[in-house]
């Protein structure tokens, strides 16, 4: 399973022990989350974005679209959020950049496309 799979496996956990199992294994401690809507720093506040964006799209699931463009430790891809299998009512891409482990240390999330 590549990084983008896993990442979004992260966003998809509903189950809060399973999904912050996920979190613990792909985020590096200090990692720094940024988004148009949130900054988060550290595996604790990246868990509770992720369970806030949950309580807020209950039953949305996040897919991705697109191709992957990776370079040295970091990517980039976008990604839709909506009902499993509709068209995605939120869009937008994420910069990811890794340690040396591979582990995540920083996301920059942006906005393409949000309900009006």
């Amino acid at each position: 399973m590549n990084l983008t799979d896993r990442y979004l496996d992260c966003w998809n956990e509903s189950d809060p022990p399973a999904r912050r199992k996920l979190v613990d294994d792909l985020f590096a401690p200090d990692v720094v989350y940024t988004d148009p809507m949130v900054e988060a720093h550290g595996v604790d506040a990246v868990d509770a974005t992720i369970a806030a964006v949950q309580t807020q799209f209950p039953d949305f699931v996040f897919s991705p679209i697109g191709p992957v463009d990776t370079h040295h430790n970091q990517l980039r891809f976008s990604w839709g959020l909506g009902p499993a299998g509709a068209d995605p009512v939120v869009e937008g891409f994420d910069v990811i950049v890794t340690d040396e482990d591979g582990r995540i240390t920083d996301v920059l999330g942006f906005l393409d496309k949000i309900p009006g």
